[in-house]
């Protein structure tokens, strides 16, 4: 959790599925504003495989990539913004947005802020670690992941979110060779992209199971947002 925060039980039910693509489409249209060939453009060979192994349709996928490449005549422009604050009981939040309205989408913080706390620029951003982000599974029973992180030039690993997964975590500008070179050690990468660490994570166990509940449930709401792509939480395990 202490690296980016999933919502337990989430999967691709027809809601979910719709959030989950409409977060990749943004992906795709930011990372295709370099380019709209994967081959020749790294960020958007990333965010492509993710949504294929995610199954999003082939026309959704082409449409947002020809849509942030400028290709089809529209005008495509999302900002970039950062809140951070915290989560009930001082949890430190970091939440990451692409938002076509700033104004919308920071009226919108505030009040789901209201059941934690929103901080200013830099006010917890100093406790995390700005990295690159590989969550990637065994291709076979025996595949070490220690020996893969250290051939393949990653800093560090841990469990990843899903059962049997690790999470590779890089230098950001390393995110994409690691990528590369996971798969001739025995791993396929499931996702890449740059993403924060807590660097002192709260341990869930001195949150009591209600205060635990309280933070999940704001954490939920956040996410839900629909200019919300990532929430970083500082909460161990």
């Amino acid at each position: 959790m202490g690296a980016q925060w999933k919502a337990k039980g989430k999967d691709l039910a027809a809601n979910a599925r719709g959030r989950i693509f409409g977060k990749l489409s943004k992906d795709i249209m930011i990372a295709a504003r370099n380019g709209a060939d994967p081959a020749s453009n790294a960020r958007l060979r990333l965010v492509v495989e993710q949504a294929r192994k995610l199954s999003m349709p082939k026309e959704t996928l082409d449409r947002a990539i020809k849509k942030g490449a400028g290709l089809t005549g529209e005008a495509v422009h999302f900002d970039h913004v950062i809140y951070e604050g915290f989560a009930p009981h001082q949890v430190p939040v970091m939440v990451e947005c692409l938002t076509d309205n700033v104004n919308r989408t920071a009226s919108e913080m505030r009040v789901l802020f209201r059941k934690g706390h929103l901080g200013s620029a830099g006010s917890v951003a100093w406790d995390f670690d700005h990295m690159g982000m590989i969550e990637a599974e065994p291709q076979a029973a025996g595949a070490d992941a220690e020996t893969a992180a250290i051939e393949a030039g990653a800093q560090d690993l841990e469990p990843g979110h899903e059962e049997g997964t690790t999470l590779f975590l890089t230098d950001p500008t390393d995110l994409d060779l690691v990528s590369r070179a996971l798969p001739a050690q025995g791993f396929t990468v499931l996702s890449a992209k740059l993403g924060y660490r807590p660097k002192n994570p709260v341990a869930p166990g001195s949150l009591s199971s209600g205060d635990l509940a309280e933070v999940e449930a704001f954490l939920a709401a956040i996410d839900a947002n629909d200019d919300v792509q990532n929430v970083f939480v500082g909460l161990a395990g």
